[in-house]
This record gives structure tokens, sequence and C-alpha cells, in this order.
């Protein structure tokens, strides 16, 4: 497949089943993927010539994950598989399933070069453009994901997904559009005050945390706004250079639940997913104390570059062993697991 098959790459399966990567572990022979959209005759967004879609993860959560598990289960049972290195029961794509793989380099440098074909497309390429050009970032370490990538886009309707590649672009990115967002006269515009405090209530009970706590992390999120009335968002993807774990280097062993409070010692990997966050100070107020929990790592976007070295927080999630090949051993937490949903990482706020 020419590069590594890495986070917000698709897989599109001999079914038409179209899977979303996630991050950059995969066992030999499959892919680590979430089933996103399926093929039906009542989808009414999404769509390709003829052929209709529905997407199954209506929300991105990892109950949601979960849900689509039940639909494999039923109908697809070969895209489930219990991976021995994380401990975990998970959906993957074997390669021999695979019809066809999409990068988004690919197809955002396919709508440059066209212009786009229609509006959504239009305002993918203009809005790639401005950034690359103010933030001083290589076109090509950009791409375009979503229905956008697959061609399934709703003209009208889907909002705009972009990537960037490589640590050092994202930080470029992430100074310009944080200044940009600031700027009246900028084409980008922040997501109203009022949007926030709707989204925090919807959703700060799937992560078990007030509306207050997650609204404050909202209003740090600065990679989502509108352009153009269009609500966009920016990811950061590893660089081939940058995947430096490979599959079995380490191998993980789930503790049960933890909960407790750190100091944020290293944010630097916290826009990837999963977003890394190295800490200090550890207390652990419930489950086991094993003494040097030195990493909290999130499965869940909302928690991605969101924290500050020196901050202190509160964290609820699954407690893992990690072990690698020369037997070092150190703890880690991780947030969004199938085995605690409810999991956060948050700043700890005045009273």
């Amino acid at each position: 497949m020419g590069r590594l098959v890495k986070d917000k790459d698709y897989l599109e399966t001999v079914e038409g089943l179209f899977f979303c990567v996630v991050g950059y572990l995969h066992p030999p022979g499959k892919y680590t993927a979430y089933l996103k959209y399926v093929p039906s005759a009542s989808g009414r967004i999404w769509r390709r010539g003829s052929v209709k879609y529905e997407r199954i993860i209506k929300r991105y959560h990892v109950v949601q994950v979960g849900e689509s598990f039940k639909l494999l289960e039923e109908r697809y049972p070969h895209y489930l598989h219990y991976c021995p290195v994380r401990g975990i029961r998970m959906s993957m794509v074997p390669r021999e399933y695979v019809k066809r793989h999409y990068a988004p380099e690919d197809r955002l440098r396919e709508i440059l070069a066209s212009g786009g074909g229609d509006p959504l497309e239009r305002d993918v390429a203009s809005l790639a453009s401005w950034i690359a050009r103010e933030a001083g970032v290589d076109p090509r370490d950009m791409g375009v994901t979503g229905s956008t990538l697959l061609g399934i886009h709703n003209p009208a309707l889907s909002d705009i997904d972009l990537v960037v590649y490589g640590a050092e672009n994202m930080r470029r990115v992430e100074e310009f559009v944080r200044g940009a967002l600031l700027d009246p006269r900028s084409p980008v515009k922040p997501l109203s005050e009022d949007y926030l405090r709707r989204w925090s209530v919807e959703h700060a009970r799937d992560a078990g945390i007030s509306p207050r706590e997650l609204l404050e992390i909202a209003r740090r999120r600065w990679n989502y706004g509108v352009y153009r009335g269009r609500y966009f968002s920016i990811h950061a993807v590893r660089k081939d250079c940058e995947v430096r774990e490979r599959y079995g280097d380490r191998v993980y062993r789930s503790l049960g639940e933890v909960e407790g409070r750190a100091t944020i010692s290293d944010s630097s990997e916290s826009l990837f997913l999963p977003a890394l966050y190295r800490v200090e100070d550890v207390a652990v107020e419930h489950g086991e104390d094993v003494g040097e929990i030195l990493e909290i790592v999130s499965f869940e976007g909302i928690f991605s570059g969101v924290l500050y070295e020196g901050e202190r927080v509160r964290f609820r999630g699954k407690l893992e062993e990690v072990v690698d090949k020369r037997g070092h051993r150190y703890y880690r937490v991780v947030v969004g697991s199938l085995e605690v949903p409810q999991s956060y990482v948050v700043p700890l706020l005045p009273r």
C-alpha cells in the first residue's frame, strides 16, 4: 500500500463496508479500524453514484464503537478479533478483505488539482490551501478524511475534516489557526459559546464528567471551527518516521479501573490519536495503586491537545501494565476503552 496504513485512513472491504483506521498498531495481516459506513437502501445523506450509505457511528464515543460490534457479530464476524498484545477484542480488517485503501493526502491532492467538483470540495480546497500557505506547510503534508475522502459526502451537509501529517507541521498549523480564530477578519470562525454549552450538556454524560468540565475542554479546542458556514476539524497524524512503536514491541495487560489525580509533565504528543500525556505526582484515589503510572493515553478525541504542561488533572480510566521486549515494566491509564467507557482526563477547576 505504499506507506504505512495509519490513523484517519479508510478501508473499503469486499462487501462495500467502510472502516476508519484507528492509531498505528496493527496485527500482522490485519488493520485495527472501526466500522463507519455501510451500504443501505435507507441512507439519506451519504451516497456515491447509485449506492446509498448509512453511518454506523452516530457520535464519536467508545460506546458507539462497541455498538457497531453487534452488527459485525450478526453479519460480518470475520471483522472481530482478539488482540493478544493489547488484551482486547476489537474490530479489525484482514488484509485479504481490503478492496481499496483510501489515503487522505491522495484525496486532497486530487481535489486541489481539480479545484473541486462541488461546493464542499471547493471549500476543502480553499481552506486547505489557505492554511498550508499561511502556516508554511507543504500541502502534500495535509489530507482530507471522512466522507469526503470516500467520495460519499453530501455537498450541502458534510463537514470538512482535514489531517496534518507530522508533529512540526501540526505545531505550525496550531499556531496559525489559534491566531486566525481570534482575528475578526479571518475566514475561520470559532464555534459559538451557545453551541459549546449545548454540546457540553449533550456529551458530558458520555464521559462521566460535569457539563462545566466538558465546557472547559471545549473552549480549549482550537482545531474545531466554522469556515464559510461549514463545520471543520483538523487532526494530527504521525508521519511514517514518527511511528516508533511496532506491533508486539510492548504488551498491555488490564488491571481494572482506576481514578486519581496527576500533573501533566509532557503534552508534546497529545494532538495525535491516541493522545499521549506523560504525568508525574500521581495520586491514586480508587483502584490499584501500582506506584509508577507514567502516562495517560486517550482514545477519545475530545481530550486531545487540551491539557497543559504543569497542570493538575483528575482522571478515570483503565489501568494497564505495559511490558516491553526487554522486560521493562511501567503503568499507564487508558481513557476511552470498552472496559471503562465513562473515562476522562480533565483539568482541576476552581470550585
